[in-house]
């Protein structure tokens, strides 16, 4: 059972460079902590797009000669977890449409808070989807007619979208970033050469030797083309931020610079706090790799106790295996992490994780110190207990299976079989990014969102095209029982 939130997607793109496709790929490998299940790159070369898309990891989506034929001096590339749209092959991105406006391709990341509604708005006007990840919305709404002299389709279309959406978009002679105006998702540009690179994190960029040039900016849409770069501020006068910190907690490479902070000194600092917030005697600080590695290292700097790595990844586990089922107790886990037992028997060991989400894990961790024969374990997350779900575009489990929600502090503590537990308040989360707390979205930990989403509105939408799907079948049943005259 997955304990850890999921990524949601890496977005990249390149513009006037002659190896687009293969800059892209090693863009998208440098983003693959951000999802896994699928990868796509679509090219052109001014005229025509070429695509390819495929189901797995980077590596195993662009086997062989595939890059080679991806020709063209542009290129976007996305890598993918479903967090909204099942995991298909035919929910792979980039998208692609060829309409009256010409050949477009579309990278998305995030999750747009009113996609059913809009959805069923333009499959009212005649709209027919190939997909169900609502990163095809987007598309639809860019290939409509402009309804406005002075505003693009692409302006109008952010105007009506909702939520957190990070876009690369390249049609077929520019390559365009956008952000929505509270910045939940990052995206950021590069330079290299004459040629303009878009990323989700800086670390991308670091690979193909790229140099930063700024993050885009919340509500900005900037367009790439021969003339340089042009830049268009969607919602001019609004000025709240919800840029989801889950990002410093968790998600981005810890080599990563995300709003001029360095990741890893966040993180770093993220332990320093937890433990000025709940010291506790003992003999080594133990990371849960690689999530828990920054925080337990600045714990250990703050309190003095020694660092040990004493749990060994193995770096080589697929994303499926053969379960054993009873044969290997907690199997899932043990493949993935080994203790090494001589570094914490007889120790009082403080074990330091990013977040406890269903619990399982964690306890499972907690078992394997004590089995190996640690004195006292005492754990300690470097953020709060996650309470709500999260709508921008995280896949964590639904309300009800989130550990904090439905036990209280001992009852977790209890249940872990620790010797102690504690979390790094909001407070100190927030202190340790050295950003005030008004530019972050939080809502998984304090339930405060910043835009607004209706489950039940959403849900009923489902359910009524479920029962048009259906309506629909029983009619070419019928349709197709009737007698026919030869």
């Amino acid at each position: 059972m997955q304990d850890y939130p999921k990524h949601y997607c890496g977005v990249f793109g390149v513009y006037g460079h002659p190896n687009a496709a293969e800059l892209t790929y090693y863009g998208l490998y440098a983003l693959q902590h951000r999802g896994q299940e699928s990868a796509g790159i679509v090219t052109c070369d001014g005229t025509e797009f070429r695509a390819h898309r495929g189901m797995g990891l980077v590596p195993q989506v662009f086997k062989g000669d595939v890059i080679r034929d991806l020709v063209g001096h542009m290129a976007i590339g996305h890598t993918r977890y479903s967090t909204t749209g099942s995991s298909h092959m035919r929910n792979a991105q980039p998208l692609t449409v060829d309409c009256s406006r010409g050949q477009i391709a579309i990278a998305h990341n995030g999750n747009l808070t009113n996609a059913a509604a809009l959805r069923e708005e333009l499959e009212a006007q005649g709209s027919i989807f190939q997909t169900s990840v609502d990163s095809e919305i987007i598309l639809h709404l860019l290939a409509q007619p402009s309804t406005s002299a002075t505003s693009s389709t692409l302006v109008q279309a952010m105007h009506k979208i909702e939520g957190a959406y990070s876009l690369v978009i390249m049609t077929e002679n520019e390559l365009i970033g956008a952000r929505d105006p509270y910045g939940f998702r990052p995206l950021c540009i590069g330079k290299l050469g004459d040629g303009w690179v878009l990323a989700s994190e800086t670390t991308a960029l670091d690979l193909i030797q790229a140099k930063f040039v700024r993050e885009v900016e919340p509500g900005e849409i900037v367009i790439l083309d021969q003339d340089g770069i042009k830049s268009v501020q969607t919602h001019k006068g609004f000025k709240e931020r919800a840029f989801c910190i889950f990002e410093y907690v968790y998600f981005a490479r810890p080599d990563s610079i995300i709003m001029d902070r360095s990741v890893y000194r966040t993180r770093v600092e993220m332990g320093r706090e937890l433990a000025r917030e709940s010291p506790i005697d003992a003999d080594i600080v133990v990371p849960v790799p690689d999530s828990g590695n920054c925080a337990a290292l600045g714990f250990s700097l703050e309190s003095g106790i020694p660092y040990e790595m004493a749990y060994v990844r193995n770096h080589y586990v697929g994303r499926s295996f053969l379960q054993p089922s009873q044969l290997i107790r907690d199997f899932n886990v043990r493949v993935k992490l080994n203790l090494i037992n001589e570094l914490v028997e007889g120790k009082r060991v403080v074990i330091v994780d990013d977040s406890i989400v269903r619990g399982t894990t964690c306890k499972t961790r907690v078992n394997n110190l004590k089995e190996a024969g640690a004195k006292e374990v005492h754990v300690r997350v470097s953020c709060p207990p996650h309470r709500n779900p999260c709508f921008y575009g995280i896949d964590f489990p639904d309300r009800s299976k989130l550990m904090a929600v439905s036990h209280s502090m001992e009852e977790i503590l209890k249940y872990l079989d620790a010797d102690s537990l504690a979390y790094l308040s909001q407070d100190g989360m927030v202190k340790a990014t050295g950003l005030p707390a008004s530019a972050f979205c939080m809502a998984c930990y304090d339930g405060n969102y910043p835009v607004g989403y209706d489950p039940a509105v959403h849900k009923h939408i489902m359910e009524k095209r479920r029962e048009r799907v259906e309506s629909l079948g029983q009619t070419l049943k019928k349709h197709d029982e009737q007698p026919r005259l030869l």
